[in-house]
């Protein structure tokens, strides 16, 4: 699977731009940004990658992302065969650290900010509510479309019904000169997931001794490269467990895991529940 890491132009005299995009069916690209994103899905359905969690998504999905989070929406179905879109807000790349939130009656903003390194699923009715005003701040701009940022804020800080999609939180500015590394390190991955990852070959990619390459992953990312790994391995299997019929033990071996019992343990300490659990939870 492709892995780039984008620039997304903010201008100057703006703290945001909201788009209108179309997304090509059955075309995946892991991407990350220095940006912070809200993503709301006008039509289409598929696999979605936020961090290492993989699941499936539909047409009203929407997700708060915080910089540097690799994510993907591949678009796997659309109705009768339209094409599919979403309405994407990014903001400048120094959002949090500027003077657009440094106002105490904007505090729980902030901390609405800081909750989005893993990324955040929003569902209910603070969709159907925050629908309408995404719609509008395509063509708004100026003061008016400030309001209305601040009020889909508002309804994302009271929103009740949410889900941490990432098992593990993604930093951002504190490596953003670094991050080309860390990009090939996730790039090799997304990629080898399934046939087998290798510590030597991930600290090769950034010309350094295995030892050397667990400090520098663990300091930049929060998370030492092994638990990033089998949390990645964890998140396939789920979409796995979620989206076939195939056995258990199957779905382990396709994502990575070399015995069963291995599978069954890491998938329940980041889940919470047995791969077992988790299909009968969803077929309920």
């Amino acid at each position: 699977m492709e892995y780039i890491f984008e620039k997304i132009f903010v201008p100057h005299q703006h703290s945001f731009i909201t788009r209108k995009m179309e997304l090509k069916k059955n075309f995946a690209r892991v991407h990350s940004h220095t940006n912070f994103e809200l993503n709301f899905m006008i039509s289409g359905s598929g696999k979605r990658i936020v961090g290492n969690n993989i699941s499936s998504f539909e047409k009203g999905d929407l997700v708060l992302m915080a910089p540097n989070i690799p994510h993907c929406w591949e678009i796997l179905k659309t109705e009768n065969n339209a094409v599919a879109e979403c309405i994407v807000i990014h903001f400048y790349e120094n959002l949090i650290s500027s003077d657009f939130f440094n106002k105490p009656e904007l505090e729980s903003i902030d901390q609405l900010l800081k909750q989005a390194s893993a990324g955040i699923f929003f569902y209910g009715d603070v969709v159907e509510q925050i629908q309408p005003v995404l719609a509008r701040l395509i063509e708004l701009k100026g003061l008016r479309s400030y309001i209305d940022l601040l009020n889909i804020f508002d309804l994302l800080i009271n929103a009740t019904h949410r889900e941490i999609l990432s098992k593990t939180p993604f930093a951002g500015g504190k490596f953003e000169k670094n991050f080309s590394q860390i990009q090939k390190v996730y790039e090799y991955v997304f990629q080898n997931i399934q046939t087998g990852v290798r510590l030597s070959d991930a600290a090769e990619l950034v010309n350094m001794a295995p030892g050397s390459f667990c400090r520098y992953f663990k300091k930049k990312t929060n998370t030492t490269f092994m638990n990033y790994v089998m949390n990645v391995r964890v998140g396939y299997a789920a979409k796995i467990i979620a989206e076939t019929d195939i056995a258990i033990t199957e779905a382990g071996y396709e994502s990575g895991f070399n015995n069963t019992a291995n599978f069954n343990y890491y998938f329940k300490k980041l889940m919470n529940k047995t791969p077992s659990e988790y299909r009968k939870e969803l077929r309920s």
